[in-house]
């Protein structure tokens, strides 16, 4: 049994991710601004004052830094690109300082990362963990992150990067956004790459690179079978009973609603999985078909 402290552990992927380590026997808390409010354990930090309980970091074995303002919640102004950039990187700096600080220090650190590392249109190639980092906006963001999270590698903490695809949940994400229009259509010409992992074997493959000590370095969060936007949506539509269109969404209309963002809806990625699987994860969800059969089902968690 671990001690694990997750940051960001309200969020869709953190409570996931706390209900399965809980469930195995671990011990779980959450690094909050409010920790009084949180019927989770928790400890108090405050990433804006760089503030930290010390005592979080002597009482964890793992930490698991999910902690990020969300890349598509609001429209990318100067101000709000810079808030996804410190988001991430001032949070990461705040943990390897109090890591640094403390006198018991964690053995492992688990964070998330993006496939958006890659670019935001890296076409019909297939992108591995050592494939070369894109030039635009979120993939110098994701570089920023990792390079800060590489800084606690270095105080000889094992150090585990998960790069998250799209994440398959009927509560939140890309999947809610797509199916919110009248009528599902795919965006732009549809044909553009959707790496996409369900939400469950997300917060499986944390669980285990935190129970698995040989499990260290980069990996790629994605289901083995990626689809087409036009795939994704139709068969998601087909789920949620809603009428889908065969006519993609103008890429100039895109652009006119998000702005830069586009190019993030735009585009896509081809992404393997192959490094995490070899490493002896398997999936539950493999393909589209049981990923949203399960995203749809009423059951709740595995």
């Amino acid at each position: 049994m671990k001690k694990i402290l997750i940051t960001g552990g309200s969020g869709l992927i953190g409570q996931r991710i706390t209900l399965h380590l809980e469930k195995k026997g671990h011990q779980v808390a959450w690094l909050s601004r409010s920790p009084k409010e949180n019927k989770q354990k928790s400890f108090f930090w405050d990433i804006d004052q760089m503030k930290i309980d010390s005592e979080a970091i002597e009482w964890a074995d793992i930490i698991i830094h999910l902690a990020g303002s969300g890349v598509a919640d609001k429209r990318w102004t100067a101000e709000r690109k810079q808030d996804i950039l410190q988001s991430r990187t001032h949070s990461t700096q705040l943990i390897r300082q109090a890591i640094e600080a403390s006198k018991k220090k964690p053995n492992s650190y688990i964070a998330a990362s993006a496939v958006g590392y890659y670019g935001f249109d890296t076409g019909d190639k297939l992108m591995i963990e050592t494939s070369p980092s894109g030039q635009d906006f979120l993939a110098q963001v994701v570089t920023a992150w990792e390079t800060e999270s590489g800084k606690i590698e270095k105080l000889g903490i094992r150090t585990v990067l998960l790069r998250i695809g799209i994440v398959l949940d009927k509560n939140g994400g890309a999947l809610v956004e797509m199916l919110k229009p009248p009528v599902a259509a795919p965006l732009g010409n549809g044909k553009q790459w959707m790496s996409w992992i369900q939400l469950e074997d997300l917060a499986r493959m944390f669980v285990f690179a935190a129970e698995n000590e040989s499990v260290e370095g980069i990996f790629n969060a994605v289901g083995p079978k990626p689809s087409t936007n036009h795939t994704l949506t139709q068969e998601a539509a087909k789920k949620v009973n809603k009428t889908f269109v065969n006519i993609g969404v103008p890429a100039f209309i895109l652009k006119v609603m998000l702005g830069e963002m586009s190019q993030m809806v735009l585009g896509g990625n081809k992404v393997s999985p192959k490094k995490i699987e070899e490493a002896g994860f398997q999936f539950r969800y493999p393909d589209l078909e049981s990923a949203l059969a399960k995203t749809y089902s009423t059951g709740g968690g595995d």
